[in-house]
């Protein structure tokens, strides 16, 4: 199976510890299949999550998933953060259209050990909507450092009390994988049945 991570970016891409500790990387995966990558991702017209195992993708987005799930990623994640993720269950989630109330200000919950945002846009010329890492849980201008959504761009961060983050509010396509190394399997049923249940509930309201 060809990789189509950078996983000597990754590797490379030095840690950052104020405020919690994250890394990130402005193109994750290889020039030769982002492209590909972008035009596989799934058709998702509404907001919220949903299961990277309840939508159609395509070939090449399925080749990135699976580059995702391998036990060189999950090293770099053990040895950025200093967690031990190798046997811990992965939730991959994705959202494809961003509505107004999202990218409020929160910290991620206490079930998820680390988390990584791979953005898979195009371009991303809008002002807003840029990810940021934030030092507060009330103040959206006080932020460290702002992440563009752009085409492969990754951020990994590891969940503490105080990963505070969020995006000044964007409303349209905004395309973005999340993994999640999740304390047990029994939080990964727990996430992947709510993540589900919206999905059908959106698809019922349509």
């Amino acid at each position: 199976m060809q990789n189509v991570l950078k996983l000597d970016a990754l590797t490379a891409s030095p840690l950052k510890t104020d405020p919690y500790p994250y890394f990130s990387v402005a193109q994750a995966i290889d020039p030769e299949y982002v492209s590909d990558v972008i035009r596989d991702f799934p058709s998702i017209d509404d907001g919220g999550s949903y299961n990277v195992d309840d939508v159609a993708t395509g070939p090449a987005f399925k080749q990135l998933i699976d580059s995702l799930d391998t036990p060189q990623f999950r090293q770099i994640i053990c040895d950025k953060f200093d967690v031990a993720v190798m046997d811990l269950p992965m939730m991959v989630t994705l959202r494809g259209y961003s509505r107004k109330k999202d990218g409020r200000i929160h910290t991620d919950s206490k079930t998820k050990v680390a988390t990584i945002l791979l953005y898979l846009n195009d371009d991303w010329q809008a002002e807003t909507g840029k990810l940021r890492i934030l030092r507060s849980a009330d103040d959206m201008e006080d932020y460290v450092e702002e992440i563009a959504p752009g085409p492969g761009s990754l951020l990994a961060f590891k969940v503490t009390d105080n990963c505070w983050h969020g995006y000044p509010s964007f409303e349209g396509k905004r395309q973005s994988i999340q993994i999640n190394f999740l304390t047990s399997e029994a939080a990964g049923n727990k996430h992947r049945f709510f993540h589900g249940l919206s999905a059908k509930l959106k698809s019922l309201f349509k």
